[in-house]
């Protein structure tokens, strides 16, 4: 088996364990993407996003795989309220994407909404914007009061991403994402399959 359908079937897995883990559903529409199943993969990121509908990452890829299986109308609605969410939540690398996908099959790219305020969101405004893509906190989000961890990553989770959201990662996905891989923290693999699984989730698309 190589090691692709290795981490395939890792994530599928998590995936059928767990059909809440946004995280699983998300890494194998990836992994599956990269194998050429664009089909399959579709099945996944459609999934991730009833689970998170404001993931806008995931509409970028969904309509990668639409393009691809030929399916340019259906690609154009799901692009265009990408385009829309990430707008709204200021994700500029996959909102920029989404329009090129748009151009490159010809639909119209959507113009920005003024900024309204939110309606639906109860509660004092913190004034803190969590930047994960996905995150359900709104006007509520919490700023973690330090870095979680004392390095260069700790800082940029510490400035975007809010206590919600991390303590989500923290308590919740890392430890499944750990169990599931079989990962060992104390390996230098170990360690680099963690950071990359928490990178992807908060949404760091490159490094700081």
């Amino acid at each position: 088996m190589s090691q692709l359908a290795e981490r395939i079937a890792q994530f599928r897995k998590m995936a059928t364990d767990d059909p809440e883990n946004e995280l699983g559903h998300f890494r194998l529409g990836q992994l599956l993407l990269e194998d050429g199943q664009p089909a399959e993969a579709a099945k996944s990121f459609e999934r991730t996003l009833e689970l998170s509908p404001q993931f806008s990452k995931v509409y970028q890829l969904l309509g990668e795989c639409l393009i691809k299986l030929d399916q340019k109308p259906r690609a154009a609605e799901v692009l265009t309220t990408g385009w829309t969410t990430a707008d709204e939540r200021g994700d500029k690398m996959p909102r920029d994407a989404m329009a090129k996908l748009l151009t490159q099959i010809g639909a119209p790219v959507p113009k920005a909404a003024a900024p309204t305020a939110v309606a639906d969101d109860d509660g004092p405004d913190t004034g803190f914007r969590c930047q994960r893509p996905g995150c359900m906190e709104g006007k509520r989000a919490k700023q973690l009061p330090a870095p979680p961890v004392p390095d260069a990553i700790g800082e940029r989770i510490h400035q975007n991403v809010c206590a919600g959201c991390w303590n989500l990662w923290f308590k919740d996905l890392s430890i499944k994402v750990i169990n599931e891989m079989r990962l060992d923290l104390s390996s230098e693999f170990g360690h680099n399959e963690y950071d990359k699984h928490m990178r992807e989730f908060f949404g760091f698309e490159e490094a700081p």
